[in-house]
């Protein structure tokens, strides 16, 4: 998750049309880049635009606005990174996702880009709308399946609302994301893990 001061330069591009698919992942590698080495405050349609090689325009084609595509360039460069595990343990798959979303928030400059991000999308409806088809439906919507999983297997009682305890593992670290009256640590994310899998009674 780091970058050199040469990921943002532009790269010089062959003549000739490139496909969509091409384009549009260069694109993307360059918001996620620019994001993640310098944050919102620096980010703009014509930085990315320039690194990536291509017009303006080109960008506006596929993005509304600079919010929607700071979302969209920051989920490229975590996803693989969130990517979640489903090994036929669910105590055990939890701990791992949470514990990489843990590391990828405090050890390198995402936590800090997708707290500026929410922050914006209350005043941004594009950005808004982004963050809600991009990033937290489809995140939310994986979640609840290896939950869904893991009670077909027997591993979670049968009652359990999986769209409830996705809130209560995760909505729990981006509370003391945005709200940093306590850090978030592996042992946080083990003990909301215990206590759910545990329960509270004694």
């Amino acid at each position: 998750m780091t970058t050199t001061p040469d990921a943002a330069r532009p790269a010089r591009r062959g003549r000739g049309r490139r496909p969509a698919g091409e384009v549009r992942h260069d694109i993307l590698s360059a918001a996620g880049t620019l994001l993640l080495a310098e944050g919102m405050a620096t980010f703009t349609i014509e930085r990315v635009a320039a690194t990536a090689g291509v017009s303006k325009m080109t960008i506006y084609k596929w993005w509304p606005s600079k919010g929607a595509l700071a979302l969209d360039g920051y989920f490229a460069a975590v996803e693989q990174t969130l990517a979640f595990p489903d090994t036929g343990d669910i105590e055990a798959d939890l701990l791992t996702q949470l514990r990489a979303f843990v590391h990828l928030i405090v050890d390198s400059r995402a936590g800090r880009v997708i707290a500026e991000l929410i922050g914006e999308s209350q005043t941004d409806p594009d950005l808004a709308a982004a963050y809600r088809e991009h990033y937290s439906a489809p995140r939310r919507r994986l979640a609840v399946e290896v939950i869904e999983r893991a009670q077909r297997r027997g591993q979670l009682r049968a009652d359990v609302d999986p769209r409830i305890l996705v809130d209560q593992l995760w909505g729990a670290c981006y509370h003391r994301l945005l709200i940093p009256d306590e850090p978030i640590t592996e042992e946080f994310v083990t003990g909301l893990v215990t206590n759910l899998m545990r329960g509270l009674r004694p």
